[in-house]
């Protein structure tokens, strides 16, 4: 028996509502890791979107050493939720420890998606408009530069050339097979 429309429109809805809190969520978690300008007007809106569900868990879970337990929980709460909901709508629910796994895949994909997309971002702001000044490159410097000045030490620039961008793409994209390949094949996907 196939899918209908409507479960397909539904599972559409909760990946991409989900999801994109989940994205919100991550960004308050990564500008915090890495200190990023908390009056940025980007980081912002992070905190006032998720300040509400944040504000109750914050008040049982520590932050130790800048680490934000509170939204590393409510994301995987939440990529718990919408695997829950998604397989529920197709009517095949798996075990409570093939979702949880699924989830911290989920979690460790998205993490590793935007450092590799803020440092792509970060490479095409520096030759569209290079020392420009504004909050979107601000902040995605912020996130790139402790992962770019760690490369930097390995393959210094050269000519005028800052090659740290390729190391750090590679190692991004190898922990992408390393590290969320083999959870979600351990969850049997």
């Amino acid at each position: 028996m196939g899918s209908s429309p409507f479960d397909d429109a539904s599972t559409f809805l909760i990946r991409t509502l989900c999801d994109l809190y989940v994205f919100v969520l991550m960004l308050r978690f990564l500008l915090q890791l890495m200190r990023a300008d908390f009056y940025n007007p980007i980081s912002q809106f992070v905190v006032r979107a998720t300040q509400a569900p944040l504000r109750p868990l914050r008040q049982v879970l520590p932050s130790p050493r800048g680490v934000d337990l509170a939204s590393l929980l409510l994301m995987l709460v939440l990529g718990f939720v919408k695997i829950l909901l998604v397989t529920g709508v197709y009517g095949h629910v798996p075990p409570v420890a093939t979702m949880l796994i699924l989830a911290v895949a989920d979690i460790a994909r998205l993490m590793l998606n935007v450092f590799f997309w803020a440092i792509v971002i970060r490479v095409v702001m520096s030759w569209v408009s290079p020392g420009a000044r504004n909050p979107v490159s601000h902040l995605v410097g912020s996130l790139t530069e402790p992962l770019l000045e760690r490369a930097r030490q390995i393959l210094p620039p050269m000519s005028g050339f800052d090659l740290s961008p390729i190391p750090v793409l590679i190692a991004l994209q190898l922990a992408q097979i390393l590290v969320v390949s083999p959870l979600r094949s351990f969850a049997g996907l």
